[in-house]
């Protein structure tokens, strides 16, 4: 994890910015994918798969953001604005308070709710 950090204030000011054109105001989706909402929905026929319900990791969506997002600029966020827009994802999901400030020692310790709903590959040679 990079040096920085970002909160969850930061994080909605730059997702506006950066984000709700295609994600919606509140991360609820437009053209882009939900990132908000969807919990205990996996179970069901029609399962909303979304940071909050989905995602077993938090840096896994620090890293995603990082090197993906946003889809017309990829890779232009600065750490600290990906530390602030997770903070403000996750916030959204529940997952973290709103005074919430992230960094590399906070981040990965962030239990998501989904951490627990995957299993190992029990298939030899199989990670």
């Amino acid at each position: 994890m990079p040096a920085g950090s970002g909160d969850v204030l930061t994080g909605a000011h730059i997702f506006a910015a950066q984000c709700a054109a295609c994600h919606g105001a509140q991360g609820q989706g437009l053209i882009g994918d939900a990132l908000v909402g969807g919990q205990g929905t996996l179970a069901t026929a029609k399962p909303k798969r979304t940071i909050g319900s989905y995602w077993p990791y938090a840096t896994t969506l620090f890293d995603y953001i990082r090197r993906a997002m946003p889809y017309n600029a990829p890779e232009s966020l600065s750490a600290n604005e990906v530390y602030a827009v997770c903070a403000f994802l996750l916030n959204q999901n529940g997952v973290v308070p709103p005074d919430t400030r992230l960094d590399a020692v906070s981040l990965p310790r962030v239990k998501m709710p989904n951490h627990d709903g995957f299993v190992a590959d029990p298939r030899p040679g199989k990670l």
